[in-house]
């Protein structure tokens, strides 16, 4: 059984085995030293909601629904949203919530492949509620709210939290008609449903000394590139926050996002994060404990002067082709060589393919998100079937902890 600790998200391993007959456990967190206690009796009575929720996959494939469950204050809102949902013949909704104190009582009754969650409602809000859900029994939870858009620090909380993916509520008002707005909530609920289940659970980041700031520069020896796509906010919400202060590299990151929404996702990830985190910038000198952030529409390479290394940054010549990720991993494995690390994280598409080739040519080492975690499958999924016996494929949850254990192990 896996289980993640509530106050540090450390993961521990337990082998229930050696707790036969008992019907609650006690250990204390190997990180943070929290007492833990796993009551068996309640994840006996729990046992078919997750079995449920593993098996979303199949849930179509044997003519069964997925079941969701649709969480929000507004009457109205909840008729449009099962309107939506009940519209396709591969869903059903399953239950209706008012509040976030409802939704905890409704979900593990029913065992849902997929909850729809609001962020503004009384009595519990959807942040609070999808706090507990996640601790209590994971489900992969698509935020619809108006607060949820892309660039905002909800949708940013909701992520770190747990959620899979977010959408604004439906609306007459926006910019795409209701039938695309539909289209695009079914799409949504199904790539959450075929989400594994540990991708799900709830961690906190670490805890950040404010007094000391987060990160100081440190020599850089090694230098991670990570490229990411669709529900790349998610992965990066699990990974950066979780890398280790003090350790001599540097990671640099393509999203595949909006260029205007990426300062506040760099003032989100900085805040929240042991480690320093940055807009690229041209000429910008490359330090270990920071993080260097560039969006899609951005060439972002790497050369070596007398103090270390330098960041080029340029517009890209053709941002629609998506081969921002593959600049800076070839880029990167011409640079450092074996002291290069590339990951490949959810995405569509394919970019990051061909430089995380590269990497592995020039004897780096290959990281690549388990495509079962993936929001998007396409560029993991490529990646994996490609180079499976050069690269690892690690959970984003998990993702933090082998790179903070590959550098330590190398330096």
């Amino acid at each position: 059984m896996i289980l993640f600790c509530e106050e540090c998200g450390t993961r521990h391993d337990i082998d229930l085995s050696q707790f036969e007959g008992q019907t609650v456990i006690r250990f204390s967190c190997k990180v943070c030293h929290e007492n833990l206690l796993l009551d068996l009796s309640r994840q006996k009575g729990s046992k078919s909601v997750v079995s449920d929720i593993q098996n979303a996959e199949q849930a179509g494939a044997d003519g069964r629904k997925l079941k969701v469950v649709v969480v929000d204050d507004s009457k109205l809102i909840r008729k449009v949203l099962a309107d939506i949902i009940d519209s396709s013949p591969a869903m059903e909704v399953a239950g209706e919530a008012a509040d976030g104190r409802e939704a905890l009582d409704l979900i593990p009754s029913i065992g849902p492949h997929v909850a729809t969650l609001d962020i503004n409602m009384p009595h519990m809000d959807g942040l609070t509620t999808l706090k507990h859900i996640m601790i209590r029994f994971p489900t992969p939870t698509v935020m619809i709210s108006s607060l949820t858009k892309e660039g905002a620090r909800e949708t940013f909380e909701a992520l770190k939290y747990g959620a899979i993916d977010f959408l604004p509520k439906p609306s007459q008002t926006g910019d795409k008609d209701l039938e695309q707005q539909k289209d695009e909530i079914l799409q949504k609920i199904e790539l959450a449903a075929a989400v594994q289940l540990e991708s799900v659970h709830y961690l906190r980041p670490p805890k950040i000394d404010c007094a000391g700031g987060n990160g100081g520069a440190t020599d850089c020896k090694t230098i991670v590139a990570m490229g990411t796509c669709e529900g790349g906010y998610g992965a990066l919400l699990n990974i950066v926050p979780r890398l280790a202060p003090g350790l001599p590299a540097a990671f640099l990151v393509v999203l595949h996002a909006p260029e205007q929404h990426l300062d506040a996702f760099v003032q989100y990830l900085d805040e929240n994060s042991a480690i320093r985190v940055k807009r690229a910038e041209d000429k910008m000198a490359v330090r270990g404990g920071c993080c260097y952030l560039a969006s899609s529409a951005q060439y972002v390479t790497v050369e070596e002067n007398q103090d270390g290394y330098l960041l080029n940054v340029n517009p890209s010549p053709f941002p629609s082709r998506r081969g921002a990720i593959n600049m800076m991993m070839i880029s990167l494995s011409e640079m450092m060589l074996d002291r290069s690390v590339g990951v490949l994280l959810t995405g569509a598409g394919q970019d990051g393919v061909e430089g995380l080739g590269e990497i592995i040519r020039t004897k780096g080492t290959a990281l690549v998100q388990d495509p079962r975690t993936c929001l998007f499958k396409d560029m993991a999924g490529a990646a994996s079937e490609r180079y499976h016996e050069n690269i690892r494929l690690v959970s984003d949850k998990r993702m933090a902890d082998v790179i903070n254990e590959l550098i330590s192990a190398a330096s």
